[in-house]
């Protein structure tokens, strides 16, 4: 065999070993309630249980293809006759389930997919008596690539590249031509190269007048998460041919127009869960599991996308709507000319959900978080050491707990107080801590041994009505009647989506308690910033209830009575985000990173003018990073207020399917 054709059919086994790894995770999100399919058991020889996040993504896109099918059945209810045309179809249980309810009527699904593949679902089909029993009549098979024959059902195996083939034996096996048709496509064209998944998509233009074409498939190919995503395709020999010339939503748009397609609505998963399941819908699935990958969540939504293109009036009905009112508004980027660099410090350090502080200048505390050692209680600290940084572990007094989204909030004299996080989604970490560093212990040179610097961990018991068990708040240091307090506000826990509360921490009596707050309070969120500002703080972005990315500011201001709230009204507006970091220098706030539902790149650095009430976004040079930079679920100092440098540590995330990946050093960012 020669040498291509080998690659060829190595390449294509790969291709076939991602329908095996789909159908279990399918199983998992039907097994956990996700959507109601009784057949997809059958097709699998074992069922294993999936992340939530997982079965999260599986879900979003069988409710976006189950959408569009259902959509064209609807639009063509009144039709003698109707087609579902499936490509790569693979151990997909579209037929079966449809069969089940009844939905059927005067329609003929075929599904076209490798020979080996279809051999195996016959054989499947076949020892399965619940599966058999769907097939409601056996028609003679006509010779060829046809494995299965019935009424409502044909199976083909025959390589969707071969077109000539492929019109064969679908026109062999009955398909009409005229009729209305609904082509789905879920994950195989990209994995053709570009000229033969083009030349799918305008031969089914032409030979089907009244057609709908379903794709769901990635985009995004160049942003850290993206590239994340085709290193794992890469490493399962499956690589992503499409995202290279059609990267975006707009060129996959433009692709099918350009091959004979008359209207094109193509959405990514954000703008389809947000826009077109319900909020019903939604809250129901998101109470089936304990859940808390937010960022990977909307990250990997970002880089699918299902779309839909139509030939024939009857089949522009079917296309996909536009959500009326979008809850994920996306303003135009207020974008500077000016363009910020990264630079890494060569200094191993990783850690997601980590909290940093900085208890006197060079030295920078981190508590918690969870790295590739697991969830664990190290501390650790980054000291300064002229143009460098060195880390150094730190041993408390006193176990803190496994603690990931907490805070560390800098106190006077080189202390700091731990307060929340969480073990898992279902496990809060109680307890507040005030930890203290020996400041005058001096440190060793870079060159030697690494010691182990003391710290002293001292368990607080306040008293007062403490808040309610939390993760993703924030913490912030604020002053009345000349006293510090400590104002803990928003976050979430294993009851409530999003929190909207704020309480007052005396540091001084170590009591909670009430101050008069008047004014608006902010809704309810979570994985948002807050600042120190003028005595009071200043708060910004997050998550709300509903799973949607805030933009909003506002300042909680001193009074003579207390304080007040005071929302802030940017303009123009800036882009929503969460997961973010912030800090305010003279009279801006500083905003880094995070994750937007924006559809254009990542989160650089946003800066809003609390003065003049308005703000510009900067872009970040990644170009000097050799790894992709995931600035979310990472930690954020300013070292030197006069050098206006940020340290950036730790962040990544768990990217879907694809593995874990952690920013490895930490960064600098030059304001």
């Amino acid at each position: 065999m020669p040498t291509t054709n080998r690659k060829k059919q190595g390449k294509d086994t790969a291709v076939q070993g991602t329908n095996d790894s789909s159908v279990v995770s399918k199983v998992s999100a039907a097994a956990q309630g996700y959507f109601k399919d009784d057949f997809l058991q059958h097709f699998v020889c074992k069922v294993a249980r999936r992340a939530p996040l997982i079965n999260r993504g599986y879900y979003v896109r069988w409710r976006a293809v189950d959408h569009c099918v259902r959509r064209f059945l609807h639009v063509t209810e009144n039709c003698p006759k109707r087609q579902i045309l499936s490509l790569g179809a693979g151990f997909d249980s579209l037929y079966f389930r449809l069969h089940a309810v009844g939905a059927l009527d005067r329609a003929v699904v075929y599904e076209v997919d490798f020979p080996d593949v279809a051999r195996r679902k016959t054989a499947l089909i076949n020892s399965n008596i619940t599966l058999r029993g769907t097939l409601d009549s056996h028609l003679p098979s006509p010779a060829g690539p046809v494995f299965v024959s019935s009424g409502q059902y044909r199976l083909l195996g025959v390589d969707v590249r071969e077109e000539s083939q492929v019109e064969e034996a679908l026109g062999a096996a009955g398909l009409d031509w005229a009729a209305p048709t609904l082509i789905l496509s879920e994950v195989v064209l990209t994995y053709m190269e570009t000229q033969w998944s083009d030349a799918v998509i305008r031969w089914a233009a032409k030979l089907l007048p009244q057609s709908l074409f379903v794709i769901y498939e990635q985009i995004h190919p160049l942003d850290p998460f993206g590239r994340i995503m085709q290193d794992h395709f890469l490493k399962l020999n499956s690589t992503l041919h499409a995202l290279r010339q059609y990267p975006d939503t707009a060129a996959q748009r433009r692709r099918f127009l350009d091959k004979g397609w008359d209207q094109c609505v193509c959405l990514d998963m954000n703008e389809f869960y947000l826009g077109l399941v319900t909020e019903e819908e939604r809250i129901r699935v998101e109470s089936l599991e304990p859940f808390d990958e937010y960022e990977e969540w909307h990250q990997k939504c970002s880089h699918y996308f299902i779309l839909t293109a139509s030939r024939g009036s009857l089949m522009e009905q079917a296309l996909l709507s536009y959500a009326p009112a979008s809850p994920v508004p996306s303003p135009p980027l207020s974008l500077s000319p000016t363009v910020l660099t990264a630079q890494t410090v060569p200094v191993s350090l990783e850690g997601l959900g980590t909290a940093s502080t900085l208890v006197s200048p060079g030295r920078v505390l981190l508590t918690g978080g969870s790295s590739r050692g697991g969830r664990g209680t190290v501390i650790r600290m980054l000291v300064r050491e002229g143009e460098g940084w060195r880390s150094v572990s730190v041993e408390p007094s006193e176990d803190l707990g496994v603690r990931l989204y907490h805070t560390a909030t800098s106190l006077p004299g080189g202390a700091a107080i731990v307060f929340g996080g969480r073990s898992s989604p279902l496990n809060p970490t109680r307890g507040l801590f005030k930890v203290t560093l020996d400041l005058d212990n001096p440190l060793s040179p870079s060159d030697s041994k690494e010691e182990t610097i003391k710290l002293s961990a001292e368990k607080i018991v306040c008293t007062g009505d403490p808040p309610a068990p939390r993760w993703r708040h924030t913490a912030t240091i604020v002053s009345h009647e000349g006293k510090n307090y400590l104002f803990v506000f928003g976050g979430k826990n294993e009851t409530e989506a999003a929190l909207s509360d704020g309480n007052f921490l005396c540091l001084d009596q170590q009591h909670w308690t009430e101050i008069q707050v008047e004014g608006a309070i902010p809704e309810a969120r979570h994985s948002h910033s807050a600042c120190s500002y003028r005595g009071g703080l200043v708060v910004f972005g997050g998550l709300d209830r509903r799973g949607v990315p805030l933009g909003d500011t506002a300042v909680l201001r001193p009074t003579e009575r207390g304080f007040t709230w005071e929302r802030v009204e940017v303009q123009p507006p800036p882009v929503a985000r969460y997961s973010h970091c912030a800090h305010v220098i003279d009279e801006k706030l500083v905003v880094v990173g995070g994750v937007w539902l924006h559809s254009d790149g990542v989160p650089g650095v946003l800066i809003i003018d609390l003065t003049t009430q308005s703000c510009v976004e900067f872009s970040l040079d990644t170009t000097s990073v050799p790894w992709p930079l995931m600035l979310h679920s990472f930690c954020s100092e300013l070292t030197d207020p006069e050098e206006r440098q940020l340290l950036l540590i730790g962040g990544g995330g768990n990217c879907f399917s694809f593995g874990t990946h952690f920013n490895p050093q930490p960064v600098t960012v030059d304001l």
